[in-house]
């Protein structure tokens, strides 16, 4: 099975938010980028926005594509397109994660990513400065 999933790089002064998913699964317990699947008839701009309302009762403004990656996971093949994102209104709530932080950008591969998350993460640590702009 194939999953269309995107993911919001938000970047509020040098932080980038950061989602834990809750325990279970394989990727339970490990960070990305929030996000979730594209639905039919949706574009992976118009996903993503649906789904930071829907996780994180947010608002965003979808910017630049940084990467599109694929992972085979026991469940599936995701392919994960990751955008830059600016927070428009709201702040971050907790609906569908078991943890959110702001972390800096130089140390993201600190935390535990979720496998198909790890290239963004990588490329954002390596040319935080050249990151696409919203």
């Amino acid at each position: 099975m194939e999953i269309e999933v995107v993911g919001a790089v938000i970047v509020r002064d040098g932080l980038v938010l950061c989602a834990r998913r809750r325990p279970g699964g394989e990727t339970g317990g490990l960070w990305e980028f929030p996000g979730g699947k594209i639905e039919p008839g949706e574009t992976p701009r118009q996903a993503l926005e649906r789904e930071i309302r829907e996780e994180l009762c947010c608002e965003v403004l979808v910017g630049d594509e940084i990467t599109t990656t694929t992972h085979a996971y026991g469940f599936g093949i995701v392919t994960l397109t990751t955008f830059r994102c600016e927070l428009m209104s709201g702040a971050p709530v907790l609906t569908e994660h078991a943890a959110v932080a702001w972390h800096p950008m130089a140390s993201l591969l600190d935390l535990a990513w979720a496998p198909a998350d790890v290239p963004a993460a990588r490329l954002l640590v390596a040319g935080a400065a050249d990151v696409p702009k919203v």
